[in-house]
């Protein structure tokens, strides 16, 4: 599949302060790419610079083979944006929104199409300063895909949204990626990246520090194996396992493995032959959250820090 955005080395500053520090990626034609990121990581700046709403201070972008920002005029037509706050008219209704921004566009889809997908035809001529704030995204999304975007970008979307309208914004997006459309999108769902992308990135402190499939990016933690010995049995008596043993206070012990398979099967082995019962017993595999957490938890080496500001 052809890169339809290709993001080199960007950077974004607001004075001294340096918001995107080097971010490299691409997304392929028809794919989801999923940015995640801790507070503050950067995501909605290096998105509104690939969307052309801002120049990056460093770097190159491209979006369907051309500059988003420097050729705006051929870009725009062919992308839908959702930011994270819409900021439509309050005294207009819901017809009259989409309609005013339909008169933006090339060849929309008619207004109740679009209203039909994100489930607001019922709320059709309703005034936007009655619209619960689920119902608000619900709009924003509908005016993003009015004009049959090639590429749609997704900042957020379906924060405020109830159970059944998440679901049901995953499956429009589902039928949006099968029509071909390729989406980037930012959340704080890590669900939601585990239902819907093909690849993602975790952005810290301005920087990718993790990339790759779903299954790439948890593959970097460890799995757990954990269980509780009896008061009779001491840590000693264990056998020689394959990871990193943790015991706590109240005898609860935790092996951090990237063998599951093999230290579970050397601990339950062991266990049969000395006659020992492994109290609540669990063995899970590493999951996005691990990940996630790994990645917010982590502190820059200042010594680095420092040597990066004296150059």
């Amino acid at each position: 599949m052809a890169d339809v955005v290709e993001v080199s080395d960007v950077r974004r500053s607001f004075g001294d302060y340096e918001a995107v520090r080097g971010v490299t990626f691409t997304v392929a034609r028809g794919e989801l790419f999923a940015l995640l990121g801790t507070n503050g990581a950067g995501k909605t700046s290096t998105l509104e610079v690939v969307e052309g709403l801002a120049r990056p201070s460093g770097g190159w972008i491209r979006v369907l083979g051309r500059d988003p920002y420097a050729d705006r005029a051929a870009v725009r037509p062919r992308i839908g944006v959702m930011l994270q706050q819409g900021g439509f008219p309050a005294d207009l209704t819901v017809t009259e929104t989409a309609v005013m921004w339909a008169g933006t566009l090339t060849a929309p889809r008619p207004v109740a199409e679009a209203l039909e997908l994100v489930d607001l035809a019922h709320r059709a001529g309703v005034p936007v300063k009655q619209l619960s704030g689920g119902e608000r995204r619900r709009l924003d999304l509908a005016v993003a895909v009015l004009g049959r975007p090639d590429v749609l970008f997704l900042d957020e979307p379906t924060t405020g949204l109830d159970p059944e309208s998440r679901r049901n914004t995953w499956q429009l997006v589902r039928q949006l990626l099968e029509d071909g459309v390729t989406v980037l999108l930012t959340t704080h769902y890590l669900d939601e990246a585990e239902e819907l992308a093909d690849r993602l990135a975790i952005m810290h402190r301005g920087r990718i520090v993790r990339t790759g499939t779903v299954a790439e990016v948890v593959a970097s933690q460890p799995a757990t194996v954990a269980f509780a010995l009896p008061p009779a049995v001491t840590r000693d008596r264990l056998p020689e396992l394959p990871g990193t043993l943790v015991l706590d206070h109240g005898g609860r012990v935790e092996l951090h493995t990237d063998t599951m398979q093999a230290t579970l099967t050397g601990l339950l082995l062991w266990a049969r032959e000395h006659g020992v019962e492994l109290r609540d017993l669990s063995a899970r595999p590493a999951s996005l959250e691990q990940a996630f957490l790994a990645v917010a938890s982590s502190e820059p080496d200042a010594q680095a820090e420092r040597a990066e500001v004296a150059a």
